[in-house]
């Protein structure tokens, strides 16, 4: 799905996001139905499921691919300063622009005054989430996805990839949120 990375490859991409401003965002969820054209369902209020990946345009024409990959021997959230084609065959993903969409746009056309890595704690460190910050919006793209058991809650380090958009649903997913 992607080529490896280092960590000092990472940490350098999440920096070059710091101080751009997002332009777009697409998300690149899976297809469903007997002919395959039918997009998952995605949106679920504080948090979505884009599971393939989350593709970044910035206003300099940069773009940023965030899909999960094991380069750090465990399934983790891997960004790329390349577009999501690079990384994604599109066959059995569909790509939807969720730029207008209300958990992004306060995001949208602001400047970027944090981007951080949310590294696990296990004995292996792994890029669970990254945290992208404006003055006054936090999202996180994260490898998660939803517990498939009665009682609810989250998996971090899945081959899926989601997004988090308030902090309460970070801290229920189990994404440190400082």
């Amino acid at each position: 799905m992607s080529t490896a990375l280092t960590v000092e490859k990472y940490e350098r991409t999440i920096a070059r996001l710091r101080g751009r401003r997002i332009r777009k965002v697409a998300y690149h969820p899976l297809t469903v139905g007997d002919d395959g054209h039918d997009v998952e369902d995605w949106d679920f209020g504080a948090w979505h499921q884009p599971t393939m990946g989350v593709e970044l345009s910035t206003d300099d024409g940069a773009r940023y691919s965030a899909v999960w990959g094991s380069s750090f021997d465990h399934y983790g959230l891997e960004v790329f300063p390349e577009p999501m084609t690079a990384h994604l065959v599109m066959n059995g993903s569909a790509m939807v622009d969720v730029t207008e969409h209300p958990g992004w746009s306060p995001l949208v056309g602001k400047k970027l005054t944090r981007t951080e890595i949310v590294w696990s704690g296990n004995h292996v460190r792994v890029p669970y989430a990254i945290r992208l910050c404006s003055r006054d919006t936090v999202v996180w793209i994260a490898a998660g996805r939803p517990a498939d058991r009665p009682e609810g809650g989250f998996y971090l380090g899945t081959d899926d990839v989601m997004v988090v958009l308030t902090v309460e649903s970070a801290e229920e997913v189990g994404i440190p949120v400082s």
